[in-house]
């Protein structure tokens, strides 16, 4: 039984969603799985962890200024230690822009860090309109609209692949 450590960052509570369905899948094969947001690294003691995975969600083409900071101060417990991170971001929901060699965010995102994860996912993410503050609608629907995605400011569209995210459970408990 290995016990292994998801820390995330999220925006809007999906990234925690991808998360929790990480935790489900991983438990079934009796591992012992922790979920922290990045928020809480003060309280968290990533050397105690077999494995460790990180998350993030992309608002406005960034990650969390929180998740460079994470990883920084604990690059060397992630490089001595079976990882992964994965990002989350509404651009994957096109097929050519969903995987890890080609999701514009993760090329950046890797571009400015040092370490160097052993294992990458890139999930699509969902657009949920009411539930956005009114500025965030109206910058997101304007970026939908240049995308081709919805812009329906009553809409709520998931775009994640589950099975994907489930895959991605079964090569964790398997690295």
């Amino acid at each position: 039984m290995a016990k292994i450590l998801i820390v995330y960052s999220t925006t809007d509570g999906h990234t925690l969603e991808i998360c929790q369905r990480l935790k489900e899948k991983i438990e079934l094969q009796a591992n012992q799985v922790a979920l922290f947001s990045v928020a809480d690294e003060a309280v968290l003691d990533v050397k105690q962890f077999d494995k460790i995975v990180v998350g993030a969600s992309i608002r406005y083409g960034k990650h969390s200024p929180k998740i460079y900071e994470f990883i920084k101060n604990n690059e060397k417990v992630l490089d001595s230690k079976p990882n992964a991170f994965f990002t989350v971001n509404l651009v994957a929901r096109k097929p050519e822009r969903n995987s890890p060699e080609t999701n514009p965010y993760l090329k950046i995102f890797l571009n400015k860090i040092n370490w160097k994860p052993k294992g990458l996912a890139v999930f699509a993410g969902k657009v949920d309109y009411p539930k956005y503050r009114f500025w965030d609608r109206l910058m997101i629907r304007s970026i939908m609209w240049i995308t081709k995605g919805p812009t329906d400011p009553a809409v709520i569209v998931e775009f994640t692949d589950w099975n994907k995210v489930e895959n991605f459970a079964q090569w964790i408990n398997d690295m």
